[in-house]
């Protein structure tokens, strides 16, 4: 037994530290001892020297099993540096050459190497598992333990079999790491393992110093995160977004916008992505925009701010990237941008997978979505979903305990979903508690009969908009919990059959409802963020003015949103008037001197102070896919044939051509119409627009019903006529 002395003495010989951190030194004892050992610890909490320092102090070599290569390669590195030794750590996967291989062996047959990353890929091969059965192995240590489990924010399947193969080498004690895990993850883990008798380590996963905040995602979420990031000059900060263009297009934005930013995705080029990241590291741009792939092993201290622009898969993923900040113990704003129609997206991707997976994946987003919605403390609802306790009514750290919301009692509802409960026998999720009380006669409930509860709807409106905030509260109180084994299955505690039988006051407020806030659309009210109604009632007049004078009708020159946009952002030069939605470089070029000079005026009369916030530069319209439906017009190619070439319907390319010509872009699709559509036809749809007072597409369908023109003929003369009279 290594006593606490010589320990301390190797953490000082070896890594430099004085001090352990948390229950690093009693982590450590326990595997020195030769015992199984599971590790909660959040990021940034040192899990790695756990398994290395015991690794430089036994004999043999600890087998370290960790499912990123970049991952394994920083840790190696940072061994060597450590030990001064190139032999004291390796990595072996698929990137290593044959002579590489070869050479790892041989430095662990001569016991110079103390620890050895691996894939669990890699030790399925019988090369490898033979050579490992002739050495002595210290440990094992599975890096990442969350994706064992199908619960896991990260599921690999490869990790399932971990245990048959450390069987298949040469039992030795096994210490399991990871920085998110669930109860119900936790126990897959232990039990996929075999290391139920495991000892438990849990360090808190309480960030203090991080504020949680979750806003709505609207139409204006890129000028909301270059308003934080500009208001947080100089900070270093990171962007999360689920799909690779959105990080592409989103590190653009930033850039066009005077923000120092780069993306980084497993899409890009490694030497670029690699070259990406060493310049946030060394602070030579402030903002890395990434996908999930960024982050995994990167120690940055000082991240100041995590944005998700999208709410992630899963609260796991979430509390991972958000650990990310502030790991120094200073500041750390952790803003997410909520949309339930994203959450909807991603349920949609996962109906290719296994009723399993689906399943799975759809309870995951539903906590998601409860987190997002929730209007209780934001700390405390994580901490909850990680199976800990706080006790604190206010965390005065979270958007929801800064501003929070009137509460209303809840104790007679509570007792209905209680008795719910039990009346449906401890088998239900919370989605069925609902339907039953809130009276919805779905195909489950008819066929169980549950219509004829006393509690079938019984309960009012008002309330049913409560009883999401009722049921979170109450499993938070410990009155209701959900079984491990059926995750999601409601079960009654005793605290929960006491209150029963003795209610005593409980309290909630009303969810968060992001569907209004998201919907928004701009009114005519005046005020900062709003439209000026002056200047877009002069805006409109000018349009009037201009149309005339050009005999087209106003709508071809700048549609409402457009002028909208102008009277709200105030632009005085034609680079400014580029940037609002609708108007390219031809239309600005072609009407914009006018506009811009209304503006102008505008503003200096009424001394005006232009919110520079809202002024938000867009992407130039470089779209690959538009460059090409351009190309593809100048070539004459029939549009149902490119269509089909780009593997799009052919109204949806339809919806593309109408972008490109509305920006100011002109095209020539004449020799479609003239294959597919008679001249007396295209002529008629033509004089229909001249005259008409509105762009509207269905107000157009309507008023030509009784001309039997179809919907795709009436959108194609009218890209034409907006072509060529308005660009």
């Amino acid at each position: 037994m290594v006593s606490k002395q010589n320990l301390s003495h190797a953490l000082k010989t070896y890594f430099g530290f004085d001090t352990f951190k948390g229950n690093q030194e009693a982590i450590i004892q326990n595997i020195l001892d030769g015992n199984d050992t599971f590790v909660l610890m959040p990021t940034g909490g040192g899990k790695s020297l756990c398994y290395q320092l015991p690794a430089m102090i036994l004999d043999g070599t600890a087998i370290v099993i960790s499912p990123l290569i970049a991952l394994m390669k920083n840790q190696v590195d940072a061994m060597r540096r450590i030990a001064n030794n190139d032999s004291i750590a390796h990595f072996l996967n698929s990137s290593l050459t044959r002579a590489a291989i070869d050479s790892v062996k041989e430095d662990i047959r001569n016991n110079k190497t103390k620890i050895l990353y691996v894939a669990p890929e890699s030790l399925t091969k019988e090369e490898y598992k033979e050579f490992l059965r002739s050495v002595k192995i210290s440990f094992y240590a599975i890096d990442e333990a969350h994706c064992i489990s199908e619960w896991g924010h990260d599921f690999r399947p490869e990790y399932r079999n971990i245990r048959k193969i450390i069987d298949d080498i040469g039992v030795a004690p096994v210490i399991a790491l990871t920085a998110t895990a669930t109860p119900k993850v936790q126990h897959d883990i232990q039990k996929n393992l075999g290391m139920s008798n495991a000892k438990l380590f849990k360090s808190s996963f309480n960030r203090e110093n991080l504020y949680y905040e979750v806003r709505p995602k609207t139409e204006n979420v890129e000028k909301d995160i270059i308003k934080f990031i500009k208001q947080n000059h100089g900070k270093s900060g990171i962007i999360y977004c689920l799909s690779r263009k959105k990080v592409e297009d989103l590190a653009e934005t930033l850039r066009l916008n005077g923000i120092s930013a780069l993306p980084y995705h497993a899409g890009m080029d490694s030497n670029q992505r690699n070259e990406n990241q060493d310049k946030f590291l060394m602070e030579d741009i402030d903002v890395i925009v990434a996908t999930i792939a960024f982050g995994m092993g990167i120690d940055k201290p000082d991240v100041r701010f995590v944005i998700h622009y999208d709410i992630p898969k899963s609260l796991e993923g979430y509390y991972q990237e958000t650990g990310r900040a502030g790991r120094d113990g200073g500041e750390g704003k952790c803003i997410a941008f909520y949309n339930k129609k994203d959450l909807d997206k991603l349920e949609k991707f996962t109906q290719s997978k296994s009723i399993n997976e689906m399943e799975i994946g759809k309870q995951l987003l539903a906590e998601t979505a409860a987190y997002a919605e929730s209007s209780m403390c934001r700390r405390r609802h994580l901490l909850h979903y990680f199976g800990e306790n706080y006790d604190k009514d206010n965390c005065e750290n979270c958007d929801n305990c800064l501003n929070p919301k009137k509460q209303v009692e809840a104790k007679d509802l509570l007792c209905a979903v209680i008795e719910t409960i039990i009346a449906t026998k401890e088998k239900f999720k919370a989605e069925m508690i609902i339907d039953i009380l809130s009276g919805n006669e779905s195909d489950d409930i008819k066929t169980y009969n549950f219509t004829e509860l006393e509690s079938f709807n019984s309960i009012s409106n008002e309330e049913k908009q409560l009883l999401p905030a009722v049921i979170r509260q109450a499993l938070i109180n410990k009155y209701i919990d959900k079984e491990i084994e059926n995750y999601g299955v409601l079960k009654v505690t005793a605290a929960g059959k006491k209150f029963l039988n003795n209610p005593v006051s409980f309290k909630v407020s009303k969810d968060n409802d992001f569907a209004e806030e998201v919907e928004a659309t701009p009114q005519l009210s005046g005020g900062a963020g709003a439209v000026d109604p002056a200047l877009f009632s002069m805006l409109k007049d000018l349009r009037k003015q201009i149309a005339k004078q050009n005999d087209i009708p106003p709508y071809v020159i700048f549609q409402d949103q457009s002028l909208e946009a102008m009277a709200t952002t105030y632009p005085i030069n034609i680079d400014e008037l580029t940037n609002i939605p609708g108007v390219g470089v031809g239309k600005a070029s072609k009407f914009g001197a006018d506009f811009v000079a209304l503006i102008r005026r505008h503003v200096e009369e009424n001394d005006i102070e232009r919110p520079e916030d809202l002024r938000v530069r867009t992407i130039a319209n470089k779209s690959k896919l538009k460059i090409s439906i351009i190309q593809a017009i100048d070539r004459k190619v029939a549009l149902d044939d490119l269509a089909e070439s780009k593997g799009i319907e052919f109204g949806e390319l339809l919806d593309e051509i109408e972008a490109i010509v509305n920006s100011g872009t002109k095209v020539n699709i004449d020799y479609f119409l003239e294959e597919v559509m008679d001249e007396d036809t295209v002529n008629d749809i033509f004089d229909y627009f001249r005259n008409s007072q509105t762009e509207d597409l269905s107000t157009a369908i309507k008023d030509l019903e009784d001309s039997d023109y179809l919907e795709e003929e009436i959108r194609l003369v009218r890209i034409k006529f907006i072509s060529d009279l308005g660009n």
